[in-house]
């Protein structure tokens, strides 16, 4: 499978390509910030951190977020930020407490003069301002083979001051759709649009229950301690040939607290089960399955990365694309680093199984074992393409657009971003041929790599 080239020189994990993770400092956040990439102005001031989306034609306030203490606040979903001065009173950095990496802010003395102006909620108005959203930060237009400026030109003429919603909704839908991006959505109340890569078909909870029910059966039948853990996200059985089988349907979800603490002890409580077993067995190959991921915290996909290594090394690096005019250009690259947990770990082979269903933070999780310690094989098909944390932008009309804007990166250099991570070894994943005669190549392949030494190449 082709890669996309996003840069001409491999990283370096020195600190002259890659920072440091910033130091954070004591001191007053409150102001007003522009976030570095991301289109977005924040204001702090008496404990309510407030979020302005700006474009070049407009500024849009976003939910606010509540303070919970010196430099934190949650926001209406839960997530929980945290705001901290780096270095002087001028600079700070933003994190998210479930996801990877920080946004780098810097101080403005007031809020942008179009924050206090108020935005037309009419058609046009509405158009413009969704189209100024991805001119200004989506990264892919490229690598998807769209000219976004023969879009407005083809599409903007369709609208008129009495252009209906329905018939707006359907405009937008249609000037995204050749996109096939699965982070990329319209949606209007309960409406979302939305593609996958062609050829793909989305981690939806009814394929999920499917093949867990055919798994179950054809799989793991003769397989002992079939348990699972995280209200049902995550399955283990130790297979008849010696292998243990550990199948994660998504991070988060895992507990009915979704604060990213609660789900990461979730998360520890099943794997110290599964690789700390009463019994004593250890297995001695690992068949991990992500076949059908829908994605979640990409901070847990690290975490579950660290019980399988006892070796610190890199899983990838996070830019984000940084000019409104020009999208070659992003932040400096972020390394996410894996960290051996304290807790049980297997250091053992692995071989992961992948297909397009594999969405998101299973593919970025997927990305930080291409360079795991030891032994480690990919089965199946293709991951989804899709990595980046999703912007959710408001337009003047109430819709509303998904969008990514990051791209995550291998030590040397290159992203997985539209094609999506190609496995080493080739075979069907959940195909209705494969349904039908009770076949499952993919996991059938795994059996027969992990015992041996050799890793088969196609």
């Amino acid at each position: 499978m082709r890669l996309i080239a996003v840069t001409a020189v491999a990283l370096s994990l020195t600190a002259a390509t890659t920072p440091a993770a910033p130091t954070p400092g004591d001191g007053p956040v409150e102001g007003v910030w522009r976030v570095d990439g991301y289109g977005t102005v924040l204001s702090v001031r008496g404990g309510t951190l407030r979020q302005y989306q700006t474009t070049d034609v407009s500024c849009l306030q976003g939910d606010p977020a509540r303070g919970t203490g010196p430099g934190r606040y949650a926001t209406s979903d839960g997530t929980v930020l945290t705001v901290r001065l780096r270095g002087d009173r001028d600079h700070a950095t933003l994190r998210e407490e479930d996801s990877v990496g920080w946004r780098d802010l810097r101080r403005l003395p007031t809020l942008p003069a179009e924050c206090g102006r108020t935005v037309p909620e009419d058609p046009r108005t509405t158009f413009d301002v969704f189209w100024r959203t991805f001119e200004e930060n989506y990264p892919f237009f490229a690598a998807k083979g769209v000219d976004w400026h023969q879009v407005r030109e083809r599409y903007r003429p369709r609208v008129r001051e009495d252009t209906s919603r329905d018939r707006l909704y359907a405009v937008l839908s249609a000037m995204v759709r050749p996109l096939h991006d699965a982070h990329v959505a319209v949606l209007d109340g309960d409406r979302v649009f939305s593609r996958v890569r062609p050829g793909t078909v989305p981690p939806t909870p009814e394929l999920d229950a499917r093949v867990r029910r055919f798994v179950r059966e054809r799989d793991l039948d003769g397989a002992r301690n079939v348990r699972d853990f995280a209200r049902g996200r995550i399955t283990y059985a130790d297979l008849p040939g010696g292998q243990g089988y550990l199948r994660v349907s998504g991070f988060g979800g895992y507990a009915e607290d979704d604060s990213h603490p609660a789900q990461q002890a979730a998360l520890d409580r099943a794997l110290d089960a599964v690789l700390d077993p009463d019994d004593g067995r250890r297995p001695h190959g690992l068949i991990l399955d992500l076949r059908v991921h829908g994605g979640g915290s990409d901070a847990l996909g690290v975490h579950l990365a660290g019980r399988l290594t006892d070796t610190p090394y890199l899983a990838y690096a996070k830019r984000a694309r940084n000019d409104p005019h020009d999208p070659t250009r992003h932040t400096r690259p972020q390394p996410v680093r894996v960290t051996p947990h304290d807790g049980p770990r297997y250091t053992g082979p692995v071989a992961v199984l992948t297909g397009g269903s594999t969405v998101s933070a299973g593919e970025t999780f997927t990305q930080a074992l291409l360079d795991r310690p030891g032994r480690t094989v990919r089965i199946g098909q293709p991951t989804q393409g899709v990595f980046s944390d999703v912007m959710t932008r408001r337009l003047p009309n109430g819709m509303a657009a998904m969008l990514p804007n990051e791209e995550f990166l291998t030590r040397t250099g290159r992203t997985f971003d539209g094609t999506g991570i190609p496995p080493h070894l080739t075979e069907p994943v959940f195909t209705e041929g494969e349904f039908a005669q009770n076949r499952d190549s993919a996991f059938d392949r795994a059996l027969r790599v992990l015992p041996g030494a050799h890793v088969e190449t196609d």
